[in-house]
């Protein structure tokens, strides 16, 4: 393509596109010489081999058809074969198989030529500005940005960021949060994706990568790395939890994360419009940093499950809601935040629960509860897990002969739910016998000749083990008759050599002897106060 220097100067066409688009200038060159081959395709064929070079020199493009020497009578095709005679015409050396090339005059199509290097410029131009901005913001996920509300496109917020646009969609936005267009807001690059339309970008202000962002801006000790954020949790625009660490002892990491009078953590509240913001020392032990998690609850206990990656928590029943929070919230977010399944229970109902497998473990034969209590204290907690133990383990648990350990493993593991009901149904059965003749024991002593000295000893036995919760007058009477005077005298011994002294039913003694060891443990207790 040739024109004179003030009609159409190429190398002033290429450098004020390449200065407006901020484009290299080769893109600009390619596009024209990309322009001149369509146009000559149009003339010649689209089979034409036809290449197309800027010259600098000459500030022009300059275009050869180039086509393979064949026999006179062997052209088939024009655009791509020549004859050998018209061949030497061009240069006499030319031999059979030689590629020819001729250059070709751009005037006859400059027109034609002009319009498709428009069309392709403006093309190549939108590729290179996609290309340029991908780049640009490709390395940019991860971090916010401010920008302007442009418009809303079925409830998903369009954000102009200058060079481009940003989409906040419905599940990136925090459901408390309304804004209109022209309103400033800033956002968390979650991804950015090529697509034929142009680069997307995806923005959110419901990720917890906002929160952290968000802190790294106004927290310097965080941006310097001497304070990091270990884990951050969010139910976006009612309450977040961070997790903090500091590399340096003494940094205090939740301190530098507040800031003078919590202006850096109030900072950060502004900008999520009130959302309240928890911040908690992170701590290499999961169960310290499940326990800091959950606060402002105070946790009693914590058993953690490596296995099923869960732990259960147990707190006072006054802190029960506090743990839980409204709708489950506190700890969902500190499951979230430590990556641990969490189950809260409160002292009374964990209680409860291993009174039940307290219960259900002294149905065993050769248990009873006394046992079963050091078996839970020994984390058996039913008896799937009394069978898979070590008999040699049992053994030194219960201080029983290793025979004995086989046998009760062996119950253990032939013990079904339907034993347990039948076994629990007899104990019942059982117990309210002994209470229907309980009427006829304090007859039957008055009835019975005895020195007046043994009946008032016998009475106060009697006194004694009605102090226990549970026990009657009958059992009490049983017990005195047996020979027993003191309520240690009941730890003493075993369930089943009371219930072979006594008479009575082995499952009400083992309910008398659970009374008497809190009764016992109670009182130990008192007396500690009172020292």
């Amino acid at each position: 393509m040739r024109g004179s220097e003030s009609e159409f100067a190429l190398s002033k066409v290429i450098a004020g596109v390449s200065k407006d688009k901020g484009m290299d200038e080769a893109v600009i060159v390619e596009a024209l010489e990309q322009a001149v081959i369509h146009a000559a395709r149009r003339t010649f064929g689209v089979t034409a081999d036809i290449e197309a070079k800027y010259n600098q020199d000459s500030d022009e493009i300059d275009l050869f058809q180039f086509r393979t020497v064949v026999e006179d009578d062997d052209v088939a095709d024009d655009a791509i074969e020549v004859s050998l005679e018209d061949a030497k015409k061009l240069d006499p050396e030319t031999i059979l198989g030689d590629s020819i090339g001729v250059k070709i005059e751009t005037r006859q199509f400059g027109r034609i030529a002009a319009q498709s290097a428009k069309q392709i410029i403006v093309q190549k131009v939108r590729e290179a500005e996609r290309a340029q901005i991908y780049e640009e913001f490709k390395d940019k996920v991860g971090e916010t940005l401010v920008g302007t509300v442009r418009r809303m496109e079925r409830n998903d917020i369009i954000v102009d960021l200058g060079k481009t646009e940003a989409i906040i969609s419905v599940r990136d936005q925090v459901p408390t949060e309304k804004f209109r267009a022209k309103d400033r807001i800033t956002g968390y690059i979650v991804e950015v994706k090529r697509s034929s339309r142009g680069p997307q970008i995806i923005m959110s202000r419901a990720h917890p990568g906002f929160v952290v962002e968000l802190f790294t801006q106004q927290v310097t000790e965080i941006y310097d790395g001497i304070v990091t954020i270990e884990s951050a949790a969010r139910d976006p625009g009612y309450r977040s939890k961070i997790a903090v660490y500091s590399r340096d002892s003494a940094v205090d990491p939740v301190g530098a994360c507040v800031g003078m009078k919590g202006a850096r953590v109030q900072a950060v509240v502004q900008e999520l419009n009130g959302e309240k913001i928890d911040i908690i020392p992170w701590d290499r032990d999961p169960a310290r940093l499940v326990c800091n998690a959950l606060a402002p609850a105070v946790v009693n206990k914590v058993i953690v499950e490596e296995e099923t990656h869960s732990m259960e928590v147990i707190v006072a029943d006054d802190q029960l809601s506090l743990a839980i929070g409204k709708r489950g919230q506190n700890v969902r977010l500190a499951a979230q935040l430590t990556g641990w399944k969490l189950d809260i229970k409160s002292e009374s109902k964990l209680e409860q629960q291993m009174s039940n497998i307290r219960s259900e473990l002294a149905l065993i034969e050769g248990i009873g509860e006394m046992k079963a209590k050091i078996l839970t204290q020994e984390g058996i907690n039913s008896p799937a897990d009394l069978a898979a133990m070590n008999p040699r383990s049992l053994m030194r648990v219960l201080n029983l002969e290793l025979t004995q350990a086989q046998e009760i493993i062996e119950r253990a593991k032939n013990f079904t739910p339907e034993m347990a009901a039948a076994a629990s149904a007899n104990a019942e059965r059982e117990k309210a016998e002994l209470l229907a003749n309980a009427s006829a024991a304090p007859v039957k002593a008055k009835e019975t000749a005895a020195p007046a000295g043994d009946s008032d000893a016998k009475a106060q036995r009697v006194k004694v083990f009605m102090k226990l919760q549970g026990v009657g007058e009958a059992s009490a009477h049983a017990l005195a008759d047996a020979g027993y005077g003191t309520i240690g005298d009941i730890i003493a011994d075993t369930g089943e050599e009371i219930a072979h002294k006594s008479g009575l039913p082995i499952s009400v003694v083992r309910t008398i002897q659970l009374a008497a060891d809190r009764y016992l443990q109670l009182h130990s207790d008192a007396r500690r106060s009172d020292d």
